[in-house]
């Protein structure tokens, strides 16, 4: 269902040289009501540079298919208004195409908008988006299925499971998820080969990182980037339960790579070996898949929007600003633009901005 519709030119999707925005929005994701989107979309694109519509997904995966005709018809920009299982539905739809993804964050961890630095209130993406042109970045595929920010095996796709199954959303609902199933987890053994070498290890997880994070700021791999057509292979070998607080400590302030029961690994590909088929996870996304498993690398397969000059890597953000954010991003769309009326947000000092070279 179309919520809002400028109608484009017949000839290519463009008028008076306005590029075409389809903004293509998942009302489950995340935990908020999108009821005020489509007003802040059209109170705050900008109108002299596109031309835009807006459709609602009817059901999983029809992100997919609404993508996928748009890019047929020669849309030039396909924002996806949801979280990181919406990107990776309407970006395995735009990879290989002319046309570009746009993100607009309402889900639960937003990995990938963060990557990009796109801000998590709604009118400061729509102000990226106005800003930013398009840049070509890597993509991966984990046995042929492809994934946007980050996969892996282990722990971490255990949690996606359940959090999968779960009732409750965003940050606590993951959080209370991980704790479940961190109880009766144990740590398998991998083998690990890449045109480097071939080795066994034990592992709690192994994460494959095109971006840095998971969602929520959760760095499992600070040094990835999406412009470097590799593969950031983070292994966590099992640890005493003493060291949790450590190892989230890293994780969340984006210095994981200093703990010593990390290992990590660069390369265009990597095979797995481990004893039994089991849960992976793409993007947060659960799926069985067998006991060998190829990660790979599609390198400059996926054009996004991002800013001018961006380098492919994740901006470094200190804790304080991030549960600031956080904050901020938890308030409904319609709250958020009551209190901009109110010139509330405003008065904010500008250093609680957040800007994508900080």
């Amino acid at each position: 269902m179309y919520l809002c519709r400028v109608l484009f030119s017949n000839n290519g999707y463009h008028m008076n040289n306005k590029k075409s925005i389809l903004f293509i929005l998942n009302p489950k994701s995340g935990a908020h009501s999108k009821a005020a989107l489509p007003k802040l979309i059209e109170s705050h694109i900008d109108m002299d540079k596109f031309e835009y519509a807006i459709v609602e997904t009817q059901y999983k995966g029809h992100a997919i298919k609404l993508a996928s005709d748009a890019a047929t018809k020669g849309v030039d920009i396909v924002v996806a208004v949801g979280g990181d299982g919406t990107v990776n539905e309407i970006g395995c739809s735009l990879a290989g195409t002319d046309t570009a993804l746009g993100i607009l964050p309402c889900g639960s961890g937003n990995g990938f908008a963060r990557h990009l630095g796109i801000p998590l209130i709604a009118k400061n993406a729509i102000e990226y988006i106005n800003n930013a042109v398009v840049t070509s970045v890597d993509y991966g595929k984990i046995n042929g299925v492809p994934f946007f920010c980050t996969c892996g095996i282990g722990y971490d796709a255990l949690v996606s499971e359940t959090f999968s199954k779960g009732k409750r959303r965003g940050l606590v609902g993951y959080a209370n998820n991980a704790l479940q199933a961190l109880v009766d987890y144990e740590p398998e053994t991998y083998r690990i080969e890449t045109e480097w070498s071939t080795k066994d290890y034990k592992a709690f997880l192994i994460a494959f990182g095109n971006a840095a994070q998971y969602g929520n700021n959760a760095c499992i791999a600070p040094q990835a980037s999406m412009r470097d057509g590799m593969l950031s292979v983070t292994i966590l070998k099992p640890f005493h339960v003493v060291e949790i607080p450590v190892i989230l400590g890293q994780l969340f302030s984006n210095k994981l790579y200093h703990n010593e029961r990390i290992e990590t690994i660069s390369a265009r590909w990597v095979k797995i070996k481990r004893k039994e088929p089991g849960i992976v996870h793409f993007d947060g996304e659960p799926m069985m898949m067998s006991d060998e498993l190829t990660v790979e690398i599609v390198p400059a397969g996926l054009n996004v929007l991002s800013l001018p000059g961006w380098d492919g890597r994740s901006a470094n953000i200190s804790l304080f600003r991030q549960g600031f954010e956080m904050l901020r991003a938890s308030v409904d769309t319609d709250i958020i633009e009551r209190l901009e009326t109110l010139h509330y947000l405003h008065n904010i000092p500008d250093f609680f901005k957040r800007e994508h070279n900080d």
